[in-house]
């Protein structure tokens, strides 16, 4: 470590939150179509539940939950990717599933990606290396 740098304490990301209107819905959407598994679900306040999903073999988990005066996140572009080993198997197999994508995969020098989109119009990058 250089002089100028100093030590992080931070580990990792623990959770990503996906703003959602019908918390219900986003839920079945994200374990049924998708394929994650429930964490926590219980009631948070104003009517709302904290709904903090795993993806299976990852350390990064999803919540499923608007903070009040947020409600304006829900339908937008996620800033973030989600990566897969072959994009075009888990287009398929998503697309199967019912999950709608903008456009089919498309190959690019850094990989490849394709965009889906959840109930309440969010949009998400699935991406790989090849």
């Amino acid at each position: 470590m250089t002089a100028t740098q100093t030590e992080c304490p931070i580990r990792q990301v623990k959770f990503v939150s996906i703003p959602s209107r019908d918390q219900p819905r986003a839920l079945a959407f994200w374990t049924e179509k998708i394929g994650l598994r429930i964490l926590t679900d219980s009631p948070f306040g104003d009517g709302q539940r904290w709904i903090e999903l795993q993806i299976p073999g990852a350390e990064t988990g999803i919540v499923l939950f608007t903070p009040k005066g947020h409600e304006d996140r829900v339908g937008t572009f996620f800033n973030g990717s989600f990566e897969v080993a072959d994009v075009e198997k888990a287009y398929a197999e998503l697309k199967a599933r019912g999950v709608e994508f903008t456009s089919p995969p498309e190959k690019q020098p850094w990989g490849t990606f394709a965009v889906f989109r959840d109930p309440d119009g969010n949009q998400f990058v699935l991406s790989g290396r090849s």
